[in-house]
C-alpha cells in the first residue's frame, strides 16, 4: 500500500508565480483525498498528472477563501468529465457549501455532493484510514487533519511456520489476516507466527494555525507533519496579529512530537524567491526540515520518509 503526498498548492494567503494557494493532495494506493482546494488546484491536478478518478474526499481546513475557492471549478470540471461517483466534502459550518452548491446548481449534477461538518475530535472512517480532525488556532474557526493509517498485520515468521509443517502459499496469508487453520488435525492460531499489530503509517497537516498543544499531541511519533510557517522569527509580531506560526515555533512543534519530518507550507510571498531564511531558521532546531514546493511528491514509506522534488 503506497502513501504518496503531493503538494498542489504552498503559498501563502497571496500566491506567487512560483506557488498556488493551498492544496495537499494524500494518494492512498489510488484512493485521493485533498486537504484544502485553493484556487487553481484543478489546474495544479492537471499539470502533476494525478488525475480526478477516485478523488472521493475534500477536507476544508477553513472558510477563508485561498483554502476553498479552487472547489467550485473542480466540482464543475468532474461534471463536464462525466462523473459518477459521489464526492463529499468536510467543512466546518457546512451550510456554507451546501447552500452555495444549491445556488449553483450543483444538485443537477450526475454525482451527487454530500457535504459534512468538521469538529474538534471528529474521525471520519475509511477502509484502511482514518481523518481526524482537531481544532488549531487561527483568525476563524479553523482546523488540522491527521491522515492515520490502520495497524498493519504482524511480521510473519517464516521459519517458524516452516517448523509447524505449513507450507508455502495461501495459508500464510489466512493466518496474517487473522484466521487459524489446521496442519494435520491440529490447530495453528496466527499468534504462533504471526507478530504483534504494527501501528500505521500517519501524516498530519495543520492548516493555518499558531502553534498549538494539539498538534503536538496528535503528531506524536508521525511520519510526516505538515506546519504553517508563514514567516521568520523576525517577524514574530505579525505572525501573532495574523495567527500564523514561524519556521522555529513549526521546528519546536516537530521536536516536541518527535515527528520523522517536518515540511514547511503557507509560504509568505516575500520569500518567494529564497525559502532560505525559513529552512535555517527551523534545522536550527529540528534538522529532518525541508520547505514545501509546488509539485513536490513525498513518498511515506513503512519505514522512512523520503522527498523526491
Amino acid at each position: 500500500m503506497f502513501l504518496k503526498v503531493i503538494f498542489l498548492g504552498t503559498s501563502g494567503t497571496i500566491p506567487s508565480v512560483e506557488r498556488n494557494p493551498p492544496s495537499i493532495m494524500i494518494n492512498y494506493s489510488g484512493e485521493k483525498i485533498l486537504f484544502d482546494c485553493g484556487e487553481g488546484t484543478q489546474r495544479q491536478m492537471m499539470i502533476a498528472k494525478t488525475g480526478f478518478k477516485r478523488l472521493n474526499s475534500i477536507f476544508i481546513s477553513h472558510l477563508h477563501t485561498d483554502h476553498f475557492a479552487g472547489i467550485f471549478g473542480l466540482l464543475e470540471t468532474m461534471s463536464l468529465n462525466d462523473r459518477k461517483d459521489k464526492i463529499t466534502v468536510y467543512s466546518p459550518k457546512p451550510a456554507f457549501f451546501s447552500t452555495l452548491f444549491e445556488m449553483f446548481g450543483y444538485h443537477h449534477f450526475d454525482f451527487s455532493i454530500e457535504v459534512e461538518e468538521v469538529r474538534d475530535g471528529a474521525i471520519f472512517e475509511f477502509s484502511n484510514f482514518k481523518i481526524q480532525a482537531f481544532r488549531t488556532e487561527h483568525i476563524v474557526e479553523s482546523y488540522g487533519f491527521a491522515f492515520i493509517e490502520n495497524p498493519r498485520p504482524g511480521k510473519f515468521n517464516r521459519d517458524r511456520a516452516e517448523e509447524l509443517g505449513i507450507p508455502p502459499g495461501p495459508l500464510y496469508s489466512k493466518l496474517v489476516r487473522g484466521e487459524s487453520i489446521l496442519i494435520n488435525g491440529k490447530k495453528i492460531t496466527p499468534d504462533m507466527v504471526v507478530g504483534p499489530p504494527r501501528e500505521g503509517r500517519k501524516v498530519v497537516y495543520t492548516g493555518d494555525t499558531r502553534p498549538v498543544e494539539k498538534i503536538v499531541e496528535i503528531a506524536k511519533n508521525a511520519d510526516l507533519l505538515i506546519h504553517d510557517a508563514s514567516f521568520t522569527s523576525n517577524l514574530q509580531e505579525w505572525a501573532l496579529e495574523t495567527k500564523h506560526s514561524t519556521a522555529r515555533e513549526a521546528a519546536e512543534i516537530a521536536k516536541r512530537a518527535r515527528v520523522k519530518k517536518l515540511i514547511l507550507t503557507h509560504i509568505s510571498a516575500r520569500y518567494s524567491k529564497d525559502v532560505t531564511p525559513l529552512l535555517e531558521e527551523a534545522r536550527d532546531i529540528f534538522e529532518n526540515t525541508d520547505v514545501a514546493e509546488d509539485f513536490m511528491v513525498v513518498d511515506v514509506s513503512l519505514n522512512r520518509c523520503l522527498t523526491d522534488a
